[in-house]
């Protein structure tokens, strides 16, 4: 496996294209198209939020019945989410403008959207701007990289990444892109997430994969604890690769699986480190456990906790607070055998261990967690299973970001 350019245009047979409709910002793109040049498979998982955004909906149904995808349209900047059956009717009527103007189906094309909720879609926008995305479609990376930027909200840069891998001699490849600031947690937050691949993978087993790979990345991620009405992640398989077809859990569906993994872990960080307000990404790493469940939980909690992550805006070394979102997930352990340990590229320090204060220099432990990127280890010494979270440290420019979000 290796690294590759061109996020969702990486495989072979996709385009995208983004156009700037005006829907809430004046001055950037807020509209995407990804078209393949042939019908996909396709798979999604999605928010659990009771309250769910009008494309959820709709998107949740279509893969209910097997159909495949063609496209999907994306707006940024209304969530198109709690506006009714007007809502309902708007999301229906893009994906009939897109087949209009491309001649796609519309059971063939999936919508996603993300904003602000309550608002409705201008409906004279949309189709001004599908009218140019359709005239616009492209595979090249700068394209990939431009969708990725029209898909932003509260973002602070553009989230995308390509790999590519062989299955049977054949050089497959899965790009994604993704957007993600605010209301981020476990069980995924206004977060969308679009991933690509000219891999030949059975509709079920593609599923599966992307479900597992979700649990395993973009759910184990925490900005604010709030989990959106919009969380959508999809992920369309063309079979351009020509590869033979992955239909069991065999060693070419764990080459394909890891670099489904691979992409979706390095967008779950990228979410996780541009957090709104955030000056660095926590990544916490639980070992030891009795369990894979535990682990995770316990993960989740420290991530998730308003107290360590303000702790870690002030760089201050409070491990009382690790301990106690450890000791609230939910899991029974021992801490007479816990360890906690903290790094960076500033260096590495224990902070407990078996069940008491280590010694160490604060102003070492400080400068450990100045840096852009800090590790969390906690060791239970009670079994063999292992998990990590993403977060973020929680500033004062949070709440500003957030007091004023809708004006």
């Amino acid at each position: 496996m290796e690294m590759s350019k061109g996020g969702i245009n990486a495989p072979k047979g996709f385009r995208a294209a983004a156009a700037a409709a005006g829907l809430k910002y004046e001055d950037r793109d807020d509209m995407v198209l990804i078209t393949s040049v042939v019908p996909c498979r396709a798979a999604g998982v999605f928010t659990r939020n009771v309250v769910q955004a009008a494309p959820v909906v709709r998107d949740r149904a279509l893969l209910a019945e097997g159909l495949n995808v063609r496209a999907v349209l994306v707006n940024s900047g209304i969530a198109n989410a709690c506006t009714g059956q007007t809502g309902e009717k708007n999301c229906l009527r893009s994906a009939q403008i897109v087949e209009e103007a491309m001649g796609i189906p519309e059971t063939e094309i999936m919508t996603a959207s993300t904003g602000v909720i309550g608002m409705q879609l201008p409906m004279k926008k949309m189709k001004e701007g599908i009218g140019t995305l359709a005239k616009s479609l492209s595979g090249d990376a700068e394209t990939a990289t431009r969708a990725a930027k029209a898909i932003m909200t509260t973002d602070t840069h553009e989230k995308e990444c390509a790999v590519s891998f062989v299955l049977d001699g054949r050089t497959c490849h899965i790009g994604g892109m993704a957007k993600g600031s605010g209301m981020i947690h476990p069980d995924m937050g206004t977060m969308l997430a679009f991933l690509t691949t000219d891999a030949l993978v059975d509709r079920a087993l593609l599923q599966e994969a992307l479900k597992d790979a979700a649990d395993e990345t973009f759910n184990m991620i925490s900005v604010d604890g709030d989990t959106s009405t919009n969380d959508t992640v999809l992920l369309l398989a063309n079979g351009t690769a020509e590869n033979t077809e992955l239909r069991e859990k065999n060693e070419a569906y764990q080459v394909f699986f890891e670099a489904l993994c691979e992409v979706c872990r390095t967008l779950a960080k990228q979410l996780a480190a541009d957090g709104e307000g955030a000056t660095a990404l926590m990544e916490v790493r639980v070992q030891g456990a009795e369990s894979l469940a535990d682990a995770r939980k316990l993960a989740r909690s420290v991530t998730s906790s308003s107290l360590t992550k303000a702790a870690l805006n002030g760089h201050d070394a409070n491990w009382g607070r690790i301990l106690c979102a450890l000791g609230y997930a939910g899991v029974s352990f021992d801490p007479a055998k816990l360890s906690l340990t903290i790094a960076s590229k500033a260096g590495e320090l224990v902070l407990f261990e078996n069940g008491t204060p280590a010694e160490y220099d604060e102003k070492t432990a400080t400068g450990i967690l100045s840096e852009k990127e800090v590790r969390i280890l906690a060791d239970l010494h009670a079994g063999e299973e292992s998990a990590v979270a993403w977060g973020c440290d929680l500033s004062k420019e949070y709440i500003a970001i957030n007091a004023d979000y809708r004006s």
